[in-house]
């Protein structure tokens, strides 16, 4: 594609206009946590206990993981368009089995099918770097994300709200609305924005080793996972220490959740604003710094016993600017290692981001237990943030070692 082109909005024979592809990622986003402050009651509902209700996170990110391994190459060789038309399309059923399920594994299979939702967050991406070169593309995915983030900010607001006075179902029935929405929108907006592949299917999975040797794209993959590893971790535990630890109900609950998304915004304006400007691998790395220094700074108040609901919740804004100025340019940095692979790597990349994740929130239920409090999750959530500053340092080696040759 041309470095501007030309778009226009609710005509299929052009690419997306960025509000299109901010909603998709915006569905994406909520699916994974409009719920979350109903997990104590449908604790109740299904008769079960928290870590087994806890799953729906856990094995939800892991599916989405395998979705994205096998999205890029789908998507590299039959289009963005059609992938994405059908993932919503069984996004909706397995929404409609959530809603139905007469018992908690029903409840989980279903949900684990609802992972399919994440080609629209793969491919909204994918189609940005489609469109733009790399500090261009890494920019607009900034835009797209900060969109994005204002969606699973009040998300959890709202389901709180909603489970108060309806019930847990209604979540998934404001889904099911919303996904029906960005059905038509897919349809009628996003025109094919991927170059047409003379590759068979077989070949464009073949194509995966030419990823798994470039030391950069681990670089930026690896950064991006463990730096958000800590909002994963977060989204995993914030629950049971909310409830648990602070006794929050589910609407206190889910007006304290969006704290992260408060900063995920002001971080992806900075990338937006500022990564042409720096560069992504500046951007990558101060968004490192700012989450490991957030968290650290909570875990350091919470060890000498000043720890409270503000300061949990509070200290989770650094970890959201950390992601949203991370996340966009790690993102355009994979995908730009190998631009004729795209979506190859957007849903390798975000196989390992989403994967990890869906590990750290499964660890992070698993070591909060009555008496822990909030201490094992802020542990955890430092540490992983650490890890992402090593791997954005060794992009920054690799990179000048590039240069010299």
């Amino acid at each position: 594609m041309v470095n501007t082109p030309n778009i226009q909005f609710l005509n299929r024979t052009t690419p997306p206009h960025v509000s299109t592809l901010v909603l998709i990622s915006g569905l994406a986003a909520l699916a994974m946590n409009i719920f979350l402050p109903s997990l104590p009651g449908m604790t109740t509902y299904f008769r079960t206990d928290y870590r087994v209700m806890q799953l729906s996170v856990a094995i939800y990110l892991g599916v989405n993981a395998v979705v994205q391994i096998l999205i890029g190459p789908i998507s590299d060789k039959f289009g963005r368009r059609p992938v994405l038309l059908w993932g919503i399309v069984l996004f909706l059923v397995a929404t409609l089995g959530c809603i139905l399920a007469p018992n908690v594994e029903v409840f989980l299979f279903f949900r684990m099918a609802q992972a399919v939702i994440s080609v629209a967050m793969v491919l909204s991406r994918a189609a940005v770097r489609d469109m733009y070169p790399q500090d261009k593309a890494a920019s607009m995915i900034g835009y797209v994300t900060m969109g994005m983030a204002i969606v699973p900010m009040i998300g959890p607001a709202i389901g709180g709200a909603l489970d108060e006075v309806f019930g847990w179902k209604a979540n998934f029935w404001m889904l099911m609305l919303l996904g029906i929405i960005c059905l038509w929108l897919v349809w009628a907006d996003l025109g094919e924005t991927a170059c047409e592949s003379a590759r068979t299917l077989r070949e464009q999975f073949g194509e995966y080793p030419e990823l798994l040797k470039s030391p950069r794209f681990w670089g930026y993959a690896m950064a991006a996972a463990f730096n958000s590893g800590a909002f994963f971790a977060y989204l995993g535990g914030a629950p049971f220490v909310g409830t648990e630890v602070f006794g929050l109900s589910a609407s206190q609950l889910g007006i304290f959740f969006g704290a992260p998304a408060i900063g995920y915004i002001l971080g992806n304006f900075l990338a937006g604003r500022y990564s042409i400007k720096f560069g992504l691998n500046r951007m990558v790395l101060w968004g490192c710094l700012i989450n490991v220094i957030g968290t650290a700074m909570s875990l350091c108040i919470f060890i000498f016993g000043f720890g409270t609901v503000y300061f949990f919740f509070g200290f989770t804004v650094f970890v959201g600017i950390g992601n949203g100025m991370t996340i966009p340019n790690a993102t355009s940095g994979m995908l730009s290692v190998r631009p004729h692979l795209a979506g190859t790597a957007a849903g390798l990349g975000g196989a390992l981001m989403i994967g990890g994740g869906a590990m750290l929130s499964a660890l992070a239920g698993s070591l909060l237990a009555p008496g822990t409090g909030a201490l094992p999750l802020l542990l955890l959530m430092f540490t992983t943030s650490a890890f992402g500053v090593i791997f954005i340092l060794f992009v920054l080696w690799r990179q000048r070692q590039l240069t010299q040759f």
